[in-house]
C-alpha cells in the first residue's frame, strides 16, 4: 500500500551503494524525476535520498490539504508570464512537459484533475493524499529505493559519475545525480552544493508574501475581502489585480501574494519599507471616478454619502473609506465639499499605505533564488558545469506565483531531468 513505503523501501544503514540514478530530494519535483527515470529505462537502479523523515511535505499542505496540482493555462507564453524569475527558461521547458502533460499523466493513473473557477486545477477527491498515493504508488511499482534520514554531507564527481557521503553514514555512488532538495531560505545552506560543484547561487529572497502594516487603522477590517482591487508599490514597476483580503496584521490575497512575488528582490533591498498602492475599484481611475461621482450628485444628491452601494465594495471597507476622507456620516452627497470628495476619490482609486516587514504566507514557503539559470541546459536540466548532474524544482532560481504555478515547474523539471538522467546512463561517462 502507498501508506508503507517508507517502512518497505527504506535501507538498513550500509556502506558502498551503487546507483545508476541518484535523486536527493523526497519532494514533488524529486518524485517525479525518479519516477520519469525508471518509466524512461526500467531496470535501473534508482534511489530517492531525504534528509527528513517526511515525504512530499509540500504536496500535503497545498492548497490547504487539497493539492493545487497546476493551473488551467495552455498558453506556454501566457503560462510563463507566471513566473517571475525564470521564463525564458521555461519556454524552452515547457515544450517537453506542459500542463497538458501534467493532466494526462495523473488522469492515466486514475487522478483526474478539476478546475476551479480562477484556474486552479486539483483532484477531483479533492485530498492531497491522492497525489501523494499516486506518487508512491509509481515509485513502490518502478522497485525505487526510498532512503529517510539520509541528507548529503558531502559528494565530488568521479570518472564514472558521483560519490555521495550521507548524515546516515552511508556511501553511495552512482552515474547519475539529481539534486531536487528544494530551495533553501540563506545562502549557507547551498554551501553543500556549491563546494562540490562551483555553481552560481542566485541569493535566496521570500517570495509569496503578506504585506505587513504595523498600527494601521484598516488593519480593523480584518476579514473582509475586496472581490476586485489592484495593488502596486510605490517606485516598482508592476502592477497585480485580484481579491484583496485585510488581515490583523495588513494585506493578502491573491493580489498582493503575486505582486510580493514579482517584487521579490527589489523588496528585499528596500528592506521591506514600501508603501503599497491600492485601487479598490480598478474599472476607474481618478479622473473617470470624479466624473463618474459628478453624474451621481446630480442624480442622488439627497442621498448620504455612507449608504451608497454605487461599487460594489464591502460595506464595512466603504464605511471606513468614507472616514478616512473625513466625511460625517450624516452627510449627504448634495452637501459634500470639495475637499472631502477629492479625498474620497483619492482613497478609492490610489489608497497609500505605509508597510514594514512581511508574514510568510501559511506554510507554503517559496524562495526566489537558486541554481544560476545560465549554467543548466532547459531542454535536459543538465549542468553546464558537470555531465551526468541534473536539476529540478526549486533549487533553480525559478519561481512561480500562487496557483499551482510552482508545482507545475516540479512536474516540468522533474520530468526532463528524470527522463535526461536515464538517458544518460547509457551513454559513455565523462570526468567531470
Amino acid at each position: 500500500m502507498p501508506h508503507s513505503i517508507a517502512h518497505n523501501a527504506i535501507f538498513a544503514p550500509v556502506k558502498n551503494l551503487d546507483y545508476d540514478v541518484v535523486v536527493v530530494g523526497g519532494g514533488a519535483a524529486g518524485f517525479f524525476a525518479a519516477i520519469q527515470a525508471a518509466e524512461a529505462a526500467p531496470g535501473l537502479r534508482i534511489a530517492i535520498l531525504e534528509k527528513t523523515g517526511k515525504l512530499l511535505q509540500k504536496v500535503k499542505i497545498s492548497g490547504g490539504g487539497r493539492c493545487n496540482v497546476t493551473h488551467a493555462c495552455f498558453s506556454i507564453a501566457d503560462m510563463a508570464k507566471r513566473y517571475p524569475r525564470g521564463q525564458a527558461f521555461l519556454k524552452k521547458a515547457f515544450h517537453e512537459f506542459f500542463t497538458t502533460n501534467t493532466v494526462a499523466w495523473f488522469a492515466a493513473r486514475g487522478v483526474p484533475l478539476h478546475t476551479e473557477a480562477d484556474g486552479r486545477m486539483f483532484p477531483t477527491t479533492n485530498s492531497s493524499q491522492t497525489i501523494i498515493n499516486c506518487l508512491q504508488s509509481a515509485v513502490q511499482r518502478a522497485g525505487i529505493k526510498v532512503l529517510l534520514h539520509h541528507g548529503v554531507a558531502h559528494f565530488a564527481p568521479q570518472q564514472q559519475g558521483w560519490q555521495l557521503h550521507t548524515t546516515a553514514a552511508t556511501v553511495l555512488t552512482t552515474h547519475t545525480l539529481c539534486i531536487a532538495s528544494g530551495g533553501f531560505p540563506s545562502l549557507h545552506q547551498f554551501q553543500w552544493l556549491t563546494q562540490s560543484t562551483q555553481h552560481t547561487i542566485a541569493p535566496p529572497v521570500p517570495s509569496l508574501f503578506t504585506f505587513n502594516l504595523p498600527g494601521h487603522p484598516i488593519c480593523a477590517l480584518m476579514g473582509v475581502v475586496a472581490p476586485q482591487a489592484q495593488v502596486k508599490i510605490a517606485g516598482f514597476d508592476a502592477t497585480t489585480s485580484g481579491a484583496l483580503l485585510i488581515t490583523h496584521w495588513g494585506l493578502s490575497g491573491p493580489a498582493v501574494l503575486r505582486l510580493s512575488a514579482f517584487a521579490a528582490r527589489w523588496l528585499a533591498q528596500q528592506q521591506y519599507s514600501y508603501t503599497a498602492i491600492v485601487n479598490w475599484i480598478p474599472s476607474f481611475n481618478q479622473t473617470s471616478l470624479r466624473q463618474h461621482i459628478i453624474q451621481q450628485r446630480q442624480a442622488h444628491g439627497n442621498l448620504k454619502v455612507i449608504n451608497t452601494t454605487w461599487f460594489g465594495l464591502p460595506q464595512r471597507l466603504w464605511c471606513f473609506l468614507v472616514a478616512q476622507a473625513g466625511i460625517a456620516e450624516a452627510t449627504r452627497w448634495a452637501d459634500l465639499p470639495a475637499p472631502q470628495q477629492n479625498k474620497l476619490i483619492q482613497n478609492l482609486c490610489h489608497y497609500e499605505l505605509h508597510a514594514q516587514g512581511k508574514t510568510t504566507y501559511k506554510d507554503e514557503f517559496v524562495t526566489a533564488g537558486g541554481i544560476a539559470l545560465a549554467e543548466v541546459d532547459a531542454h535536459t536540466m543538465q549542468s553546464r558545469l558537470h555531465p551526468n548532474l541534473f536539476f529540478a524544482g526549486e533549487i533553480l532560481d525559478v519561481d512561480g506565483i500562487t496557483g499551482g504555478y510552482n508545482f507545475q515547474n516540479a512536474w516540468t523539471t522533474g520530468f526532463i531531468a528524470g527522463r535526461s538522467a536515464a538517458l544518460a546512463c547509457s551513454k559513455p561517462s565523462v570526468s567531470a
